[in-house]
């Protein structure tokens, strides 16, 4: 179950958020082939007084609203999985969400199943994907 954190410029309006949002869901989905239900991402508001950025770095022309996406997963997808992840990502805020790719900003944290608790207090390790009896 990945946990997503996404930073956009203050005053992006909801419709757009849920777009990113969606985008984002959708490919991890098609990319990583993460389940459709495991949709947990955290949106959170920056100002130019707040996030401090390059607008030229690697040789990449970003606007004033740049998207940082940040996503906490468990280890083991491939570069080429995690490659695709980010271009879909890229192309799916551009069509859906109208974001340029330059301005899409991407980074992964990796790690095991005993790093989760995701209800109840319990252990993720003892669930491993096990559906809840709620």
């Amino acid at each position: 179950m990945p946990f997503i954190r996404t930073a956009v410029r203050a005053g992006t309006s909801v419709e757009i958020k849920k777009k990113i949002v969606q985008g984002i869901h959708h490919a991890l989905v098609d990319a990583i082939g993460m389940p459709k239900d495991e949709l947990f991402n955290l949106v959170s508001d920056y100002t130019d007084e707040s996030f401090f950025f390059d607008r030229g770095f690697n040789g990449i022309a970003r606007s004033d609203s740049i998207v940082v996406v940040e996503i906490t997963l468990r280890r083991g997808r491939s570069d080429a999985m995690k490659r695709d992840l980010y271009a879909q990502i890229a192309a799916n805020l551009s069509r859906e969400a109208g974001i340029s790719p330059k301005d899409v900003f991407i980074f992964c944290h990796e790690n095991d199943y005993s790093d989760w608790s995701v209800g109840n207090g319990m252990f993720a390790m003892a669930l491993q994907q096990q559906r809840g009896a709620d």
